[in-house]
């Protein structure tokens, strides 16, 4: 394997998918690179790839010191391995080799509190450490994805020209790249990005199940919908991709493939993450846990054969055939629905990057992360222009519901929102993600909430206290033997 005339500009390690694709898009770039995994062939394969395609500066390595030593000092390697132990094992495996002021940058979809333990153990070694997060499958990485870089910020000055190169171009607001913060703050926002995700793959769900279920449209009259839907408000990249799936044929005969997809939806547990630290620190996010309970509930699929059979005698099945509707004006109303509910969706991923901001003081502009969301990235949609804006205006905006534009928006199509959801839930489909908006823009618009009772309930059986309306001050009041007749 011919080997570098001088030291390469940089080092990737871990040569699956993403990490192949972004060694190679950085070598296109015209940054020389080196290559290194564990398993050889992935090697092999890789610096074959970059002869096929241009005869790219890539250097392939097979044992990880002379990987180390073929970069130029203070040497800069990108991991791309999966999160959690082998993320600690190729650490181990690199840094015996690499020097003070050397740094590593882990690409994956990792914790950001492990993120954080590894740059303070990487720093007593003298070496820098960034955690950053990578958003574009596979396509993102060898074209240009959505970076989001966190940790040391020498580290990333040393990384910073090829970033700048690497990452997806947007024409007026410049490369999806950005220094995040301190700490873990870039695999945080990335989680939350991929948070924001599932709530908008939930939601664009939902949207083809009322127009399939209910407007009984075909897959060549959905493909049309989300094709048009493409070019106005909603154009972004999953609405993209779901225009080009419903014009797929199955290989295997004359039927659309996407019918022929079992109805049960994998995770790779930043989900899961993105609610429970919602829950941690008291953030609502409705939309996104919807979406979470629905991969959840796709799993059980023996468990919903079997429901449906036991419903079925109730006559369930026909509850979907007792709707008439005209269907321009569904697609019309699902429209606006669909956007208002993904209004929701991101105003509670940015009000939990905020608040996890504020903990930890890592001092995040939010205007700045809509804007390396606009390419690249899975989320990337036009409407990301329309939140930097938003948080230009007013840096200190508490939710994007009351942004002057976005509230103006909600107005307008709220009652078409009101009417989809009505017409799901009395068509028996459902749409718990915008159900969840809908109900989180309801409850946080409203000046009073029977919040109040909850928390005299809360008191009567808890003692838990109360603050009343007309008096500063905490209360407790001794409801059982008032409403018994016990008291004095």
């Amino acid at each position: 394997m011919a080997a570098p005339n001088k030291p390469t500009r940089i080092g990737l390690a871990g040569l699956a998918v993403m990490g192949q694709n972004l060694a190679l898009n950085i070598a296109e770039k015209g940054f020389p690179i080196s290559v290194y995994n564990r398993t050889t062939s992935k090697v092999d394969e890789t610096v074959d790839r970059a002869k096929k395609e241009g005869e790219l500066p890539l250097y392939g390595f097979h044992d990880p010191e002379s990987f180390v030593h073929s970069i130029q000092k203070p040497r800069v390697i990108i991991m791309l391995v999966k999160a959690g132990a082998p993320v600690d094992q190729t650490i181990k495996t690199l840094s015996v080799y690499m020097e003070p002021g050397d740094c590593i940058i882990d690409g994956g979809n990792e914790w950001y509190e492990n993120t954080e333990r590894r740059e303070k153990a990487m720093s007593e070694l003298g070496l820098l450490y960034l955690g950053m997060g990578v958003s574009g499958g596979e396509e993102g990485a060898r074209n240009g994805p959505s970076l989001m870089p966190g940790g040391s910020y020498e580290a990333y000055k040393n990384i910073e020209d090829i970033l700048l190169k690497v990452a997806a171009q947007v024409r007026d607001s410049g490369p999806c790249v950005t220094y995040i913060g301190k700490g873990g703050s870039g695999n945080f926002v990335k989680m939350v990005h991929n948070g924001i995700e599932y709530g908008d793959m939930q939601l664009i769900a939902e949207a083809y199940d009322v127009l399939k279920s209910v407007g009984k449209l075909s897959n060549e009259e959905l493909h049309e919908v989300f094709a048009e839907w493409n070019k106005g408000e909603l154009l972004s990249f999953l609405i993209e991709i779901t225009a080009d799936i419903f014009k797929i044929k199955d290989d295997k005969g004359d039927d659309y493939l996407v019918d022929k997809v079992l109805d049960k939806t994998g995770m790779k547990g930043t989900g899961k993450w993105t609610v429970q630290q919602a829950a941690d620190l008291s953030i609502a996010a409705p939309t996104i846990a919807s979406s979470l309970d629905s991969r959840f509930l796709s799993g059980l699929k023996e468990e919903r054969v079997e429901a449906a059979n036991v419903f079925k005698k109730g006559g369930f099945s026909d509850i979907l055939t007792d709707q008439t509707v005209d269907k321009e004006k569904l697609i019309n109303d699902v429209r606006q629905a669909l956007y208002a509910s993904k209004i929701c969706s991101y105003a509670q991923g940015m009000n939990l990057i905020r608040a996890k901001s504020v903990e930890k003081a890592w001092d995040l502009k939010l205007g700045e992360l809509a804007r390396i969301w606009k390419g690249g990235c899975i989320i990337r949609a036009i409407f990301l222009d329309r939140i930097k804006k938003a948080y230009d205006r007013n840096p200190d905006l508490s939710n994007l519901l009351v942004d002057p534009e976005f509230a103006k928006e909600i107005i307008e199509r709220q009652s078409a929102w009101r009417r989809v959801v009505c017409l799901a839930i009395n068509s028996g489909i459902s749409t718990p993600g915008m159900s969840a908006s809908l109900g989180y823009f309801d409850t946080y618009r409203r000046e009073r909430l029977p919040a109040n009772l909850v928390q005299a309930q809360r008191d009567y059986f808890g003692a838990h206290t109360y603050e009343r309306t007309d008096v500063s001050g905490s209360f407790h009041t001794e409801w059982f033997k008032i409403a018994k007749g016990l008291s004095n």
